[in-house]
């Protein structure tokens, strides 16, 4: 059932930059960070990182718990969408680049994004095509 549940669409122009950067041929480590726009009900592009380590993008991403609980900052309890491209040796010396699909979904959300966000995951991942979630 939850496979069925579409909150959000994907936006048309982020759909074509996520397969581009499928088939893309750089050899370095890259993400796509997404968001979703609550007034269009959309997934859309927030950031793009190119050369960017698993460290460095880990803090490109809202920190687990907000600093004023109180007053909550959008940037610092938004959940996230991101597509992370690396550079991946073998043992048996091959080389690969895999995409993973991420979701960040740190605490102090509010429940209504949690469930857009919820919501939303699959329509993204079986649009794009991912299959390392």
């Amino acid at each position: 059932m939850s496979e069925s549940l579409v909150v959000c669409d994907v936006h048309e122009d982020l759909v074509k930059k996520l397969k581009e950067f499928r088939f893309r041929k750089e050899t370095n480590n890259a993400a796509i960070i997404m968001k979703i726009d609550k007034e269009k009900q959309l997934v859309i592009l927030e950031e793009e990182h190119e050369d960017i380590s698993p460290d460095e993008l880990k803090d490109e991403l809202p920190e687990r718990q907000p600093r004023y609980p109180f007053e909550l900052r959008e940037s610092e309890s938004q959940e996230t969408f991101v597509v992370y491209s690396y550079k991946y040796q073998h043992d048996d010396g091959r080389v690969s680049y895999p995409l993973c699909f991420i979701f960040s979904s740190p605490v102090g959300c509010r429940p209504e994004q949690q469930m857009m966000y919820a919501g939303s995951k699959n329509k993204l991942v079986q649009t794009v095509e991912l299959t390392k979630v």
